[in-house]
């Protein structure tokens, strides 16, 4: 399958532009490295986006969450059963905790998205095996990204890998392309069959951010309609990247400080 309309709608990127991508990504992940040696028990998570507000706004970037479709804060922060687009607010962090962070920040124009688990204390053995597992997750689908291999091979890549771990994927939500909007053409997928979906060319960049539970995959939105929770209330944990194809395979836009770069 050749991804029809959705092909078409695929922004191509120059080799130009990879620069202010790596500029914005490599700002994203630096905040998520400076983040981490705040996250225990007691913060709020108001405390924690008002510290990543500050310190994106130092660097003369914007916070893209802020007012985006009315969304009230500068990060998600989501914990526990929470899947994502948790607003941060009054809630502190107790042991045990996990919780993702999720960051996007607008530098010179371009977006840069990348998002990471964190635990305030020690997590559970069931918790830390379900965040290593979403995290493999993610990379096996970076790997799978590569010119002429199709968007449904990342998602396919993600799906075996998570479910042959007895863990479940999300379908409610997906990665996108990105660049100097913040949301566009195509949706990533973190399931789906092998040659699915548009064809991946050199120059398309987007996110791969797969969420993995430690239940069924089925969730509901909450009242204030941006949180979503897992409907049995087991625990969810996500990883993202953003990434560009390049000729050869992809580029991590937003890998961490500590985080082995893909052989």
């Amino acid at each position: 399958m050749d991804g029809g309309t959705e092909q078409r709608h695929i922004t191509i990127h120059t080799k130009a532009d990879f620069a202010p991508m790596r500029a914005a990504g490599a700002l994203a992940a630096d905040v998520l490295d400076m983040i981490g040696a705040h996250v225990r028990s007691g913060i709020t998570t108001g405390e924690i986006d008002a510290i990543c507000h500050d310190y994106i706004i130092a660097r003369g970037a914007i916070p893209a969450p802020l007012n985006y479709r009315g969304f009230p804060k500068s990060t998600c922060i989501s914990i526990n059963h929470v899947v994502c687009h948790g607003i941060p607010g009054a809630r502190a962090l107790m042991d045990g905790d996990v919780l993702n962070i999720d960051i996007t920040v607008i530098l010179n124009g371009w977006h840069g998205d990348s998002s990471r688990m964190y635990v305030a204390g020690t997590a559970s053995t069931k918790a830390r095996r379900l965040i290593d597992v979403t995290y493999q997750s993610l990379m096996r689908g970076i790997a799978a990204a590569k010119p002429g291999a199709h968007f449904g091979d990342i998602g396919h890549a993600i799906q075996v890998y998570v479910e042959s771990q007895r863990f479940s994927v999300v379908r409610d939500f997906c990665g996108h392309g990105i660049g100097r909007r913040f949301h566009e053409p195509p949706n990533v997928l973190h399931f789906g069959r092998p040659g699915d979906g548009p064809l991946l060319k050199p120059g398309m960049f987007f996110t791969i951010e797969p969420m993995v539970n430690a239940g069924r995959p089925e969730v509901k939105i909450l009242d204030d309609g941006w949180t979503a929770v897992t409907r049995d209330r087991s625990l969810s944990a996500q990883f993202e990247h953003m990434v560009g194809i390049t000729e050869t395979g992809c580029e991590i836009f937003t890998l961490g400080a500590n985080e082995a770069k893909p052989a």
